[in-house]
């Protein structure tokens, strides 16, 4: 036990930093294996999704990037990309009842997942690339 405490101490996820705004509220999230995590937030007042890339540790600028869209195709994707310290995005886009694609990349590791959040909490699928 003790050596897995110090191993999850050492490889500390991200937190997620509240990049969306008051009122939305972490849904999902996905880890960018060893460098960071993608959180899927949403506002019930807005009835919109948010997505965040956030590194596990701020450093000098990395190519980072963040995306979302929804499954069906009725909406364009929204991302944002870059040279970041510390996240990408937020990106937006209105979610109420809608399924939705999200990820990101940190460096060249990447995560993407497909038909998830449709309402009631659907994990989606998950594929690290």
């Amino acid at each position: 036990m003790t050596a897995a405490t110090t191993a999850t101490a050492a490889t500390k996820a991200a937190a997620y930093n509240g990049a969306c705004g008051s009122g939305y509220s972490v849904v999902n999230s996905v880890p960018v294996t060893g460098k960071g995590t993608v959180y899927l937030t949403y506002s019930a007042r807005t009835g919109k999704n948010c997505v965040v890339t956030v590194r596990n540790s701020p450093g000098k600028p990395v190519y980072m990037y963040t995306y979302l869209t929804a499954t069906d195709g009725s909406s364009d994707w929204v991302y944002d990309s870059g040279q970041y310290t510390s996240y990408a995005g937020p990106v937006y886009l209105p979610g109420k009842g809608v399924c939705v694609d999200w990820g990101g990349s940190i460096e060249s590791v990447s995560v993407s997942v497909s038909g998830s959040n449709c309402g009631r909490m659907a994990a989606g699928v998950v594929r690290h690339h």
